[in-house]
């Protein structure tokens, strides 16, 4: 699939391929953090803090070594400023989601999920693509 591309494509897509199976594991430790915790332990939004610093944690590895690997820029203090920007970004769309679904909205501990997974992905992987490993 990918040598049916142009060669000035092939990167762009071998990277969203790699950040996609990063953000997926990434995704699954996330919400098998988040959601034990917030239905049974915690309120929901203090669960976002927790499954979020980890899952952070393994993706400024997971990314930096794989998903954006070879893409130009050195892993120096300005980049995981930069990361740890784009991630805080991305913790308060989680944090926003979570509230609106379950004090706002009264719904189940689950719901906020569904934009966790829809959502900040895809708006972690521009940011990041465009300005971070860029």
């Amino acid at each position: 699939m990918l040598s049916t591309l142009p060669p000035q494509h092939r990167e762009t897509a071998a990277q969203i391929i790699r950040f996609g199976v990063v953000g997926i594991g990434l995704t699954l430790l996330y919400a098998a953090i988040y959601w034990p915790l917030a239905t049974y332990v915690m309120w929901p939004v203090f669960a976002v803090v927790i499954a979020f610093i980890v899952a952070v944690t393994a993706g400024f590895f997971g990314h930096s070594r794989w998903s954006f690997k070879g893409h130009g820029k050195v892993e120096d203090r300005k980049t995981k400023v930069q990361f740890f920007t784009v991630q805080t970004f991305g913790f308060l769309l989680n944090a926003a989601f979570t509230w609106i679904g379950t004090d706002v909205l009264h719904g189940p501990t689950w719901w906020p999920l569904v934009p966790a997974v829809l959502v900040t992905p895809f708006a972690t992987y521009l940011l990041n693509r465009l300005w971070v490993f860029a």
